[in-house]
């Protein structure tokens, strides 16, 4: 019997290039070819490898749709691999923005599987520039990380990692709501 959905999920502050988890999430955009927030921070840690990696995927299927999301190494990171996934832009809720932001979770749970990998870290997928608003990112991102891990064995353990105190203090307070 695996442990429950929330026993496998933890949540964290800190720098997400840091974690020594099997894969961590890049919230990308649809060239792959690296920009600022979270994506450019794991580019600059993880090196030119991850880049050369994504160039090869955008040369092959012409890069990333949003919702969608590809593997690569972790390069120079502590992590092995980097899932990118491409965010929606926050359009004020009625374009689909929580389909497409669930479709990025789900995706890269989906390579996680498909991969066997042990551990997954995410961050706040959207918050940032794309705008998506921090209290529903966090309230989906726990739903359907935990809606994923009732279902599956793999991955292991999942880590929504808060980039700030407020992220984490939303992300604790989904979680707990779920209890």
């Amino acid at each position: 019997m695996s442990a429950s959905p929330t026993a496998r999920l933890r949540i964290v502050q800190g720098d997400i290039t840091k974690l020594a988890t099997t894969a961590i999430v890049n919230a990308a955009n649809s060239s792959l070819l690296g920009g600022g927030g979270v994506d450019g921070a794991i580019h600059r840690a993880g090196g030119p490898q991850i880049l050369e990696e994504c160039r090869q995927i955008r040369a092959r299927q012409g890069g990333c749709k949003v919702g969608e999301a590809v593997i690569t190494s972790g390069g120079r990171l502590p992590a092995s691999y980097v899932i990118h996934t491409v965010g929606p832009r926050w359009n004020g809720g009625h374009k689909g923005e929580s389909d497409l932001l669930a479709n990025c979770y789900r995706n890269s749970l989906a390579i996680a599987l498909e991969r066997q990998l042990e551990s997954v870290a995410f961050p706040g997928i959207s918050t940032g520039i794309y705008h998506y608003p921090k209290q529903e990112a966090a309230a989906l991102a726990v739903s359907e990380v935990q809606q994923w891990l009732a279902a599956h064995e793999w991955p292991r353990e999942v880590v929504l990692v808060a980039f700030d105190a407020e992220t984490k203090q939303l992300y604790e307070q989904e979680l707990a709501r779920a209890l």
